[in-house]
């Protein structure tokens, strides 16, 4: 049975997950968006998973209609890479994600990416964050409860010592453990995969 995705007005990246999690459920989805971002991360996604998508352009949105490809009937999730050895540790120095005049598009940014972080895999071993980054993890953070669940996934939260003295949050983190120098080059010289925001 067909599944209808109503996406519009949503942010990214809520249009392409609630299409992925419509698509476990049925191989026949129709995702409504109102945006040339959402139209094209969707039917990216769609068509990377091995389906085929047909665009309705109506008055009300654009209907995404996505069928299994016939080519791939049953294509198998696309294999995730592992790291060659040791753990696969994300390093947050800042606040916000990317360079840019704008702060505002910078903390929508990291809170897009942290809660995406919760729908994809492999997760990551541990977090490192320093800098103005730990201000993530104090009580307050707007991704707060995303961190709450990666670190309830397994994921290590290993937060900057010096930074939070820096920034007078000591007393207010609220998710991770205060680490210092040491241990954050040494679990970033063990790794098997660093990625840096």
């Amino acid at each position: 049975m067909e599944k209808i995705v109503d996406a519009r007005g949503l942010p990214c990246p809520q249009p392409v997950l609630l299409t992925r999690d419509a698509l476990r459920e049925s191989d026949a989805v129709t995702t409504i968006v109102d945006s040339d971002t959402a139209r094209h991360n969707v039917t990216r996604m769609a068509e990377k998973a091995g389906y085929t998508v047909q665009a309705e352009e109506q008055e009300d949105g654009v209907y995404l209609h996505i069928r299994r490809s016939e080519a791939a009937p049953q294509a198998a999730p696309t294999p995730q890479p592992q790291p060659a050895s040791g753990p696969l540790v994300l390093v947050i120095p800042s606040e916000f994600m990317g360079r840019g005049e704008h702060e505002e598009l910078g903390q929508i940014l990291i809170r897009g990416f942290l809660h995406t972080l919760n729908e994809v895999s492999p997760l990551p071993d541990v977090i490192i964050f320093f800098n103005s980054g730990v201000k993530l993890v104090v009580e307050g953070s707007p991704v707060l409860e995303d961190l709450c669940t990666l670190a309830n996934q397994g994921v290590q939260i290993l937060v900057c010592g010096t930074c939070l003295g820096y920034y007078g949050l000591k007393e207010k983190v609220a998710v991770g453990e205060v680490s210092n120098m040491y241990t954050i080059a040494e679990t970033m010289l063990q790794a098997g995969k660093v990625v840096s925001l």
